[in-house]
């Protein structure tokens, strides 16, 4: 799997990420959940430059012009509940994208013990299309490969990427034990640690919590 870390080149991205980690700022949703929304727009303007496309002719006022469009079949696929202001980033660029959603959850047998649990698959078929991933924080990476996993129920893509805010170490090197080898990674930025609850440090906090309130 190849990872693309947008963090090695300083960009908006950069000042997106910094408002979203900052408690001073992150307390206000509005701000959070449209950061999440910017970070996806770039992340879909460099991941459509690895995309194939071809040239259609238009007609304008004055002659006729050759326009090269997308090709690909794009299928963009998020996860519950964080992950749905992050995949509205990618549609507003990717606007004639078919879409897929996941419901992947933490269920706690103990403190500090869960299992990941699937429960919700909306998707079109797959096959020969290219899937885009999008879940804003991978932690350990289970839920990405469960998804990842119930999405293939529905066909093979010819094509897969995976797109996250921020990631931990361990999360990277997890998925790229399990994810195709032709799969890549786009990600805002790789934090080093996470703690005995799966969350990544100095992360950002739940990214859920943050966008729509906190959960019972």
């Amino acid at each position: 799997m190849k990872t693309i870390n947008f963090a090695e080149q300083p960009s908006l991205v950069s000042q997106y990420l910094m408002e979203m980690r900052n408690v001073d700022i992150q307390h206000d949703p509005l701000r959070f959940r449209r950061n999440l929304e910017r970070i996806g727009e770039i992340m879909a303007y460099e991941l459509s430059k690895t995309l194939n496309y071809k040239n259609v002719e238009v007609t304008t006022p004055l002659a006729k012009a050759d326009c090269p469009v997308i090709d690909d079949k794009l299928v963009l696929a998020t996860i519950f509940r964080a992950g749905i202001p992050f995949h509205q980033g990618f549609l507003q660029y990717f606007d004639r994208a078919e879409n897929a959603f996941v419901s992947a959850y933490r269920k706690y047998k103990e403190k500090e013990n869960f299992d990941v649990c699937i429960e919700y698959l909306a998707s079109p078929l797959l096959d020969g299309k290219t899937l885009v991933l999008c879940d804003p924080m991978l932690a350990t990476g289970a839920s990405m490969e469960l998804s990842y996993r119930a999405l293939l129920t529905k066909g093979t893509p010819a094509k897969v990427h995976i797109a996250s805010v921020i990631a931990s170490r361990k999360a990277v090197d997890y998925l790229e034990s399990v994810m195709p080898a032709e799969a890549t990674l786009w990600v805002g930025v790789i934090d080093d640690e996470i703690n005995s609850h799966s969350y990544i440090v100095p992360g950002l906090g739940d990214a859920g919590d943050l966008a729509y309130g906190v959960k019972e």
